[in-house]
């Protein structure tokens, strides 16, 4: 597999929106009892092709999500979007977690469960059929999006790569 091209991008231009993928709520026992904390996975997106995620942990659940919105804004990647879809099939794979992505026809929706529709969303992907495999933990599922959705390239970013005009691209 060649390797991925992440576009980082700065959180100062741009307004995100972020949206709560999963919360927990953790317990260590101790030898005066069980001290509870929350662990909250976040994900931010402006809807133009922006997106990051983020992991918060604290004592309370409103700080958790405070830390992971700040945690996702340092994680920001630039996603090549297509007249609302994902231009190609992808494949996105972390630890347990596989997920297969795929572009739609318009007016399809977001095709998608759980912590991967809260990904795709935010990205700004209006039309998207998108399948989970594998393990179903939110954390392994929303790393795999984001990784597939990091992997794609759009027609300009692939003529530009192999050295050849855009035409070429798509006659052969």
């Amino acid at each position: 597999m060649s390797t991925i091209n992440i576009k980082r991008v700065k959180t100062s231009e741009i307004e995100l929106k972020d949206r709560l993928v999963s919360i927990q709520r953790v317990a260590k026992v101790t030898k005066g009892g069980r001290t509870f904390s929350f662990s909250a996975i976040v994900v931010v997106g402006d809807e133009q092709g922006v997106v990051g995620y983020g992991l918060g942990k604290a004592k309370e659940v409103t700080e958790a999500i405070a830390k992971g919105i700040d945690d996702a804004k340092k994680n920001l990647v630039k996603v090549p979007i297509i007249n609302g879809t994902v231009p190609h099939e992808q494949i996105g794979k972390f630890s347990g977690g596989f997920v297969f992505i795929k572009p739609a026809a318009n007016g399809t929706g977001v095709i998608a469960g759980g912590a991967m529709r809260a990904v795709l969303e935010s990205a700004g992907v209006h039309n998207v059929l998108a399948k989970s495999k594998g393990s179903s933990n939110p954390h392994n599922v929303v790393k795999a999006t984001v990784s597939a959705l990091a992997q794609l390239r759009d027609a300009n970013t692939v003529a530009q790569q192999r050295g050849i005009s855009l035409g070429k691209v798509f006659n052969g």
